[in-house]
């Protein structure tokens, strides 16, 4: 029993790296401006093309 709470604290810190990272990546892609309107106007492109 002794291993579990260990198991427990590795998933936590695995859980807060993961909330980390993630925060960290959106705030990149936040600070590219262009980038997601090019790629809103690519989708827009393609959904285009297949109608």
């Amino acid at each position: 029993m002794k291993r579990k709470p260990d198991l427990l604290w590795i998933l936590v810190i695995l859980f807060g790296l993961g909330v980390v990272t993630t925060g960290y990546a959106q705030s990149l892609w936040a600070n590219k401006t262009d980038a997601p309107v090019e790629v809103a106007q690519l989708q827009q492109q393609s959904t285009a093309f297949k109608r």
